[in-house]
């Protein structure tokens, strides 16, 4: 049973009527002229209105880059993004003889301009329309698997339509956990470029040490460019491409920003979970947190020991080493949040009043017993929590054994009609897969790959029998010594190493892939069954969640409206809107921090020693001080990072940062330790977004490693800063 619909929508509306505090909300562009009042009394010069056109400036010219944001720049298809989101990028140009991610990379002119990863991809939004009635009309009075099924159908169906048109890239996705569903629509490009890159010591200063920290000192910039083909329709990478024109791009602004002025910021932010119950918010900090950031740290530390005795190995494995220490260091700052706030408890007090809030209700009776069965759903989920998160990190963290899963199960699904397919193995997907395979080569190393899989498996054999799988146990034994003998013997003789093989298969008839005698596609053959099976009872139960969280949507926004809170859409990797101010930030008694940095701090933290060993080029123009046309106005100094109270999240790093006037004056890269938990829990206390100011990227590209060609095509020549 779904709540009532009138109910919903009345609660839906009323919350998105509810005054928003200018440091809090990841608001859908649809959104912005209902708070237009509040954007234009924060500073904002524009025309509110105009934010929820996405074929206007600024919004049209937001761009997702692989699973970041980034912003046209130019009326030629240059983007701008963070040099983390570009760095796998940049590492798939490097090798041990012309290392990109030390050196850094500047090219001269469009020629010398060089090829992402053949997965890598770039889309523009064009559209997004509410498509509610579509996608549940066949799912009502259904349950479990059948409701899944029925929303995936209609979902797909929708996005074979939209597809229809070429170079397009359509999506189902939903808002407030199931009860609402849009149609998001993106131009997909296929082409796309590493232009600049600044070195290591630059775009990373400061590595893991200053990941979530303030005061930053990082240039955390990369540009690349779009291409399309000669007739302007995306195409993959042909020497005969043209540079993409976008229908907008940003100016970058001459002036820069000061504590207290208004700023924006447009993105896609991945995931946010601040309306999950109270339930997920414990589990998330008494299990989730503390056992995650344990498995990934064997796995940095296995990928740092393999790199350390093979440098080949360290730059194949850089990109994913990256992601690893990221990811480590924000579970712990977010679980630290968590514990600072007292999340979990202050979740359940809330939860607890609102239900008892809506037991004085007229709706308590329809309400309450699917916001029951809700937490009962999340509890069974729970049983195998342990589990699931090994297998999915065993597919996650390979590359030669993700290529042989995803393989055995294209050929799995290719005996299927292609609307009944799984989502990521249709049609649809198979220029993407090929990507995947194609980079393998620059990414793999069979030692490192097999104590990789070594640490998850050995810790899976260690799972209670309740969390076992039969296949698994088939495949790698029971025991640690079985597991690596089988691994040995796997890679030892599987053919999948060879990229010619991985695409040779991929062509292949399905059944020739399934009967494969080679070991590794024979391996993921095996498990197979096993994978299938998970993600049969995963979907029986997302149905019903799908069907019943609703109901404690419908409850939590009614009863947060009535006491005047703010409610938006939790994030879910669609383009949205948040404003605020340069703001300094205040972490504890006695500690206040600055909103602005600048280049002497990069001084005061170099030692020579990575992470803090700031090239000498660097070091050479800061001691020269020639600033002119790039200092803060007020003080003379160069700035090269800035604070402001920006709601983000993972997602929106490479989101561009904007001024009252709409121009660009910042490219957001991170959050403060303190502020890690927000994706849970939001406390404008300590939330804070940090961004590299732009007037330290042109100073580098006219000054450091100089790029005339490209300030120009910025609109930002170096004659004219100077």
């Amino acid at each position: 049973m779904r709540p009532n619909n009138a109910l919903l929508a009345a609660a839906m509306g009323l919350a998105m009527a509810t005054t928003a505090q200018a440091d809090e909300g990841m608001w859908m562009p649809s959104q912005l002229p209902s708070i237009g009042k509040q954007l234009r009394a924060a500073g904002y010069q524009g025309n509110p209105a105009d934010l929820a056109d996405l074929t206007k400036a600024p919004l049209s010219a937001v761009v997702k880059v692989g699973g970041a944001t980034g912003a046209f720049v130019s009326g030629d298809g240059l983007v701008l993004t963070n040099h983390h989101v570009a760095f796998g990028v940049i590492q798939y140009n490097s090798n041990a003889q012309r290392d990109l991610i030390q050196d850094g990379f500047v090219s001269h002119d469009r020629a010398e301009e060089l090829p992402a990863n053949p997965d890598f991809r770039l889309r523009v939004t064009t559209g997004f329309d509410k498509v509610t009635e579509q996608v549940l009309a066949a799912a009502r009075g259904k349950t479990g698997r059948a409701y899944f099924d029925a929303v995936d159908a209609s979902s797909k169906a929708l996005v074979a339509e939209c597809e229809r048109e070429p170079g397009m890239r359509c999506s189902v996705v939903n808002m407030f956990y199931g009860s609402d569903f849009y149609l998001v629509k993106q131009l997909e490009l296929r082409d796309v470029r590493l232009v600049y890159a600044p070195p290591r010591a630059i775009g990373n200063y400061g590595d893991d040490v200053d990941n979530f920290v303030w005061p930053r000192h990082a240039g955390d910039f990369t540009v690349l460019r779009a291409y399309v083909g000669p007739d302007g329709k995306p195409a993959d990478y042909a020497k005969d491409n043209v540079p993409y024109h976008p229908p907008a791009h940003l100016q970058v602004a001459r002036q820069g920003v000061h504590a207290g002025d208004f700023v924006m910021l447009a993105g896609y932010p991945g995931i946010t979970y601040r309306h999950r119950t109270a339930a997920e918010f414990a589990d998330q900090v008494l299990w989730r947190l503390p056992t995650s950031v344990q498995v990934m740290q064997q796995l940095q530390e296995v990928i740092e020991d393999a790199g350390r005795e093979d440098r080949q190995a360290a730059i194949r494995y850089a990109s994913q080493l990256q992601s690893l220490k990221n990811g480590i260091k924000r579970f712990i700052g977010e679980l630290d949040g968590l514990r600072r706030s007292d999340a979990a408890a202050i979740r359940r007090k809330d939860e607890d009043a609102m239900l008892a809030w809506l037991a004085t209700q007229p709706t308590a009776a329809t309400l309450r017993p699917q916001i029951d069965q809700v937490n009962q759903l999340i509890a069974a989920g729970n049983a195998t929590r342990e589990r699931d998160l090994l297998l999915g990190l065993v597919q996650s963290q390979t590359q030669l054994l993700r290529s042989a899963l995803i393989l055995q199960r294209l050929a799995h699904e290719r005996g299927k009609p292609d609307a009944q397919r799984e989502a990521g193995y249709q049609q649809r997907d198979e220029d993407f897969a090929a990507g995947t395979l194609r980079q393998v080569q620059r990414r793999f190393d069979p030692a490192v790959e097999k104590q990789l899989l070594g640490a998850l498996l050995t810790r899976y054999q260690k799972l209670p029998d309740a969390q076992r799988l039969p296949e698994f146990d088939a495949a790698f034994g029971r025991t640690p010594a079985e597991l690596k003998t089988r691994l040995d013997r796997v890679y030892a003789t599987t053919r999948l190493g060879d990229e010619a093989q991985r695409l040779q298969w991929l062509q292949a008839e399905p059944a020739a892939v399934a009967r494969s005698d080679d070991a590794l596609l024979a391996l993921a053959a095996q498990l197979q069954p096993a994978l299938l099976r998970i993600e049969d009872e995963r979907k029986a139960r997302e149905g019903d969640l799908l069907r019943l969280r609703p109901a404690y949507m419908a409850a939590l926004m009614a009863y947060r409206e009535q006491q005047g809170r703010a409610v938006y859409p939790d994030a879910n990797a669609t383009l949205r809107v948040s404003y605020g101010k340069v703001t300094p930030l205040a972490p504890r008694d006695a500690v206040t921090y600055e909103p602005l940095t600048t280049t002497a701090g990069i001084v005061e933290k170099n030692t020579g020693v990575q992470p803090f060993d700031a090239p000498r080029p660097l070091l050479d123009a800061i001691a020269k001080g020639d600033y002119q046309g790039y200092a803060d106005a007020r003080t003379g100094a160069m700035p090269v990072d800035f604070l402001s109270n920006l709601d983000t999240t993972g997602g929106n790093s490479g989101s561009p940062v904007l001024n009252a006037k709409g121009e660009l004056v910042g490219l957001n890269f991170d959050s403060n330790w303190e502020a890690v938990s927000a994706s849970w829990m939001f406390d404008p206390r300590y939330k804070r977004a940090i961004h590299v100011d732009m007037r330290y990227m042109r100073w580098l590209m006219d000054k450091v490693y100089p790029a005339p060609q490209l300030l120009k095509e910025l609109g930002v020549p170096a004659h004219e800063s100077r």
